[in-house]
């Protein structure tokens, strides 16, 4: 009777060992992983220069145009214009420098920027173009106007966090015409010639809406919010033929705060790691890589547009 007490005992003590280490590898542990993430690329369309012309590379908008939790060299913008000086072998000799020769940059992103922002204190230092010079515009804008305050304030439009679905609809229309009036500002500021690549925005619950696993608090219409925010994104680069998206949003399915879980419908089998740092909201480096393959994939589809 005594050693099957201390099989049971011994069984239970298995059984709840497991179910802590289960829960924590499925619902807490955010494994970062290693080497290349995102898509391959060809290296077809990097076989060859694109353009003899003049062009500079113009970074707009918040943290992740800004490369904010990146080493120096490592941002998305960074790895745009050229390779890292550790460089993953599969991605070597693709970059802007080498198929654009007479590619100037500037990146004039700033961390924790909204949309507004965007309009009142980047637009005016956009560089001065002549006509033989084409402007590339990278942007990823209208993330914190979702997310701030993080439910510290009451929700307020460019500080949305915790809002009803009934009181954003005028956010919506002014988010929209924001972008337009950056798209036209752009474009008007460029008498050579612009194509303007523009994210949309990503989700760190891989679709779940379950934000308070990331410690934040509840946000009962926020996906509902946030696939409006993109779908106004995804009609500014239908509108203007000049304005590429980037589905940053697709390609981070997968890789946020459930990226264990294999049962989820956005498992990534090959790759079932965390991309994002450690503030939730910006990319970590490996997210950085796979941001700089999605803009370089669009890019590279638009080549012929630029010669």
């Amino acid at each position: 009777m005594k050693s099957r007490r201390i099989i049971v005992a011994c069984s239970v003590a298995v059984l709840l060992v497991t179910a802590a280490a289960c829960y924590l590898h499925f619902w807490q542990r955010r494994p970062i992983g290693s080497g290349p993430a995102g898509p391959s690329i060809s290296s077809a369309p990097f076989s060859k220069v694109w353009s003899q012309k003049r062009f500079i590379l113009i970074g707009l908008g918040d943290s992740v145009t800004a490369g904010f939790g990146a080493r120096r060299g490592y941002s998305y913008f960074d790895l745009l214009v050229t390779n890292s000086p550790q460089e993953f072998e599969d991605i070597r000799g693709k970059c802007l420098q080498v198929v654009l020769p007479h590619l100037e940059f500037t990146n004039l992103a700033i961390s924790g920027s909204t949309s507004g922002e965007h309009i009142r204190h980047q637009l005016p230092r956009l560089p001065a173009l002549d006509s033989n010079t084409v402007a590339l515009v990278v942007m990823t804008t209208g993330g914190n106007d979702l997310i701030h305050n993080y439910g510290r304030t009451p929700p307020r439009e460019e500080a949305m966090y915790g809002a009803a679905w009934e009181q954003v609809a005028p956010w919506f229309t002014n988010f929209e015409q924001r972008l337009d009036t950056m798209v036209g500002q752009i474009k008007a500021r460029a008498p050579g010639g612009c194509h303007i690549f523009l994210a949309n925005i990503f989700d760190p619950t891989d679709g779940m809406g379950d934000i308070t696993r990331a410690g934040l608090p509840e946000w009962k219409d926020g996906l509902r919010i946030l696939a409006a925010y993109n779908d106004i994104i995804r009609r500014c680069a239908q509108r203007h033929s000049f304005v590429y998206l980037v589905d940053m949003h697709q390609a981070f399915l997968g890789h946020g705060i459930h990226c264990t879980q294999f049962w989820s419908v956005h498992y990534d089998r090959k790759d079932p790691h965390y991309w994002y740092y450690i503030n939730l909201e910006d990319p970590n480096e490996r997210g950085y890589d796979a941001l700089r393959r999605i803009f370089l994939l669009e890019m590279a589809k638009a080549a012929e547009q630029l010669r």
